[in-house]
């Protein structure tokens, strides 16, 4: 449903350190000769809480350690977000033996191998798990279906993070990666009868359908999560997005090309009935040229793409349009997640250095 009354665009100077929660700002008055532009602004959009949790336990760490804090992988997938916490001291690698010792070490919000943190503590690193704790859920899920001897079905992006982190839980073997529809017409299993499945969190809800609908009938006997898989905040963001698309000429997802939740967004942007769909990481890359003569245009932003991106894109549409918003909110989302005990805990020392 729409909002009660429009909001507005943030003007062209907009700060660019708004915070990430700010609405948008007030809609200056309309230059004289600027095309009109309503811009159609999914709620909710943005950050999920699992994201929020994963940059606080790094801020976090930062204040009560100091700098250096090392983390493994990006601690989601958002350059700006990457860049603002190396600017207070984050560095970020992609295997722990670039982490020397006597310094923190943060997991990324996708999680990670069980191999990982059995090496942190070989070399006794202090390392904090920033996985996001719908993720932890997927993980523990698969461990409770073999544990009961079931082979696993992975639906998910193969290499992505969050499924090298699920499948890294189990044994080599015990779980099956499913991509599409195609390949789970032909999927082998060791034992039809002892089947369970599990998703990546960040899918497409209508293709991971399709997908779950081809294994059951194939599977009879396989079992479902408990719980649905895919997050509060991918459906939730998904919605928004069906809301508009049938009323966008245009749409445009603030995301980063590694992040399988904005890119899921573009997909079932243009599925749902607007064509022009695409993905955009700051509002410096965006071609205002080809926005001509487009008179609504869809917006969201990622789960891991702050506010204050979707503040900058509005400022920067206000340089060539006369720009109203009127906020399209599908659900509210009050989530959120507690710090590690690690970080909640007052005086925590700081890690030693290996002797």
């Amino acid at each position: 449903m729409n909002a009660p009354a429009p909001s507005s665009a943030a003007p062209p100077d907009a700060p660019p350190d708004a915070p990430p929660d700010a609405p948008p700002a007030a809609t200056p008055a309309a230059t004289p000769g600027l095309p009109p532009l309503t811009v159609l602004l999914a709620g909710p959009r943005g950050f999920c809480a699992g994201v929020d949790r994963a940059i606080k336990i790094v801020e976090e760490a930062l204040k009560r350690f100091g700098a250096p804090v090392y983390v493994r992988h990006e601690i989601v997938h958002n350059r700006f977000v990457v860049e603002t916490l190396e600017a207070k001291g984050a560095v970020f690698v992609e295997d722990l033996d670039q982490v020397p010792a006597g310094v923190p070490v943060v997991f990324s919000a996708h999680g990670v191998p069980k191999a990982v943190p059995a090496e942190a503590e070989r070399r006794k690193l202090f390392y904090l798990d920033a996985t996001c704790p719908l993720v932890s859920k997927v993980h523990r899920e698969a461990e409770r279906h073999f544990a009961r001897g079931r082979h696993i079905i992975l639906i998910g992006h193969a290499g992505h993070p969050e499924v090298v982190g699920t499948m890294g839980q189990l044994p080599r073997g015990a779980v099956t990666l499913v991509e599409d529809v195609e390949q789970a017409r032909s999927v082998a299993v060791p034992d039809p009868a002892n089947l369970a499945f599990a998703t990546q969190t960040t899918l497409s809800v209508d293709d991971t359908a399709e997908i779950v609908a081809v294994l059951r009938a194939r599977f009879p006997a396989m079992e479902a999560p408990r719980k649905e898989d895919i997050c509060y905040a991918t459906t939730n963001r998904q919605a928004a997005v069906k809301a508009i698309a049938p009323r966008a000429e245009a749409f445009l997802v603030i995301g980063a090309p590694k992040s399988s939740n904005s890119r899921r967004l573009v997909e079932v942007a243009e599925r749902a009935g607007c064509a022009r769909a695409e993905m955009v990481q700051r509002a410096a890359a965006l071609d205002l040229d080809r926005l001509a003569g487009v008179r609504r245009l869809g917006l969201t932003a990622g789960a891991s793409a702050p506010e204050v991106l979707v503040e900058e894109v509005l400022a920067r549409l206000c340089t060539r349009f006369a720009v109203t918003v009127e906020e399209v909110v599908v659900a509210t989302e009050d989530v959120t997640f507690k710090l590690p005990a690690a970080l909640a805990a007052a005086g925590t020392p700081a890690p030693a250095a290996e002797g």
